[in-house]
This record gives structure tokens, sequence and C-alpha cells, in this order.
């Protein structure tokens, strides 16, 4: 293949940008941010279930709570009736002594009941500052994984920006070159990373390894719009005034 040494010496201007888009792009991909918010994400969703489970433990011993109210409130309903007729005095001696008995069974009752209301509400208070400390860091959680992402946000697009405003350099290096010169350059930086190098001190620039006498020979003979080609890499070599041919 032949090509003009101009634009020869532009794959050297074409391969250092696509060297730059190449490091952007890697950049992007490996913003430390990505792997915050998959950390700061699996963490949201053992954090609400956290939130589920405490609500939920709540709402069951709230429940229970309803129910011993419910419990005392009848023994002290009970009790109240009872002790009304025995105020008032209106049976038979045995009635009264029946009515007593059966007030300090109540009472018995209501103490226990009372004791076991007791507990459930401790219960229940506890459990109140479970979900309120489990929300809070939920909240808090959720806050975090803002703040990363709008961080992500920022550094991605200064980095897209940068990006694009190199690969429209490309794409005007691009257009001033032929276009089988380009094909090949980028058949090869698809299988080598990098399509073209200079050729300095009689070296490749891509594999760095010295030509043979042979090679340089071959090089110094050849026209200089021939496109030359490293025997090793294959990569397209550019020719400096470096080169030592």
């Amino acid at each position: 293949m032949r090509a003009d040494p101009t634009q020869q010496q532009r794959l050297l201007e074409l391969q250092a940008l696509d060297t730059r888009i190449g490091q952007l792009e890697h950049q992007l991909r490996s913003l430390p941010e990505h792997a915050q918010l998959q950390e700061l994400t699996t963490r949201a969703a053992d954090l609400e279930a956290e939130v589920v489970r405490t609500t939920t433990a709540r709402g069951d011993v709230q429940r229970e709570l309803t129910k011993a109210e419910s419990d005392v409130q009848l023994v002290r309903d009970r009790a109240a009736r009872d002790q009304q007729r025995l105020d008032a005095g209106v049976g038979s001696a045995k009635d009264m002594q029946a009515l007593q008995h059966e007030l300090e069974s109540l009472a018995r009752r209501q103490s226990t009941l009372e004791d076991e209301q007791l507990e459930v509400m401790e219960r229940a208070e506890a459990l109140d500052a479970e979900v309120a400390r489990a929300e809070a860091d939920r909240d808090a959680g959720a806050e975090q994984i803002a703040e990363v992402t709008s961080s992500r946000d920022t550094k991605a697009q200064a980095l897209e920006s940068e990006r694009d405003e190199v690969a429209a350099g490309r794409d005007a290096i691009v257009a001033d070159l032929s276009d089988e010169l380009v094909a090949l350059y980028d058949k090869i930086r698809t299988t080598s990373g990098t399509g073209a190098a200079p050729l300095q001190q009689r070296r490749c620039g891509g594999c760095q390894l010295e030509l043979t006498q042979v090679d340089l020979g071959r090089f110094r003979a050849a026209d200089p719009d021939e496109v030359l080609r490293c025997e090793e890499c294959r990569r397209i070599l550019v020719r400096t005034a470096e080169s030592g041919l």
C-alpha cells in the first residue's frame, strides 16, 4: 500500500487520539463510584428489609397491646359493675360474699393482666426505637446513594465531554486520510491495540523490537510513500527524523 508521507505522519496523531479515547473510556468504566453504588445499593436492600421486619414486628406487638388493653378493660368493667352491686347491698349475704370473692379474684386477674400489658408496652416502645433507627439508616443510605450518584454523574459528564471532543478531533483527521489507509490502521488496532507506531532509533515504537539489518536495508530502499509494516507486530511504521535509516 502507498500513502502520502504526510498522511502517514497523521497516523501518529490519530493513534495518540485513539489512545486518549481508550484511556477516557477506561476511566469512565473504572470510576470508583460504580463500585460504591453497587455496594450501597446492596446495602440499601438490606436496610429496607430491616425496616419491613421491624415495622411488621411493631405491628404485631401493637395488635398484642390492643388485645392486652382490651382484656384489662374488660376486667375493670366487670369489677366496676360488681363493686356497684356490692355497694348497693342488693342481695343476700351469700350473694354479697360471692361478689366480694369475685372482686378479689378480679383484682388479682387485673394485676396479672396489667403486668402483661406493661411487658407488651415495653416491647412496643423498644420496637418503636428499632423502627426509628432502621428508617434513619435507610434514609441515610438513600442520601449517600444520591451523593455518590451525583459525584459519578459529574465525573462522567466531564470525561464524556473530553472524549467527545477528542473523538471530534479524530473524525477530522480520518476525513483527511484515505479510506484504505484508515481501514488498514483500524484493522491492526483492533487486534494489536495500536495501529501505528513511530520508527525510532531503528526500533518499532509498538513492540519495541530492533529491526534486523535486512529490514533496515529494505526500509531504506523503500519509497517515501510506501506504507511500512513491522515484521514482528505488523503495525504500520511511520518514519521520523529519528528513525535511523
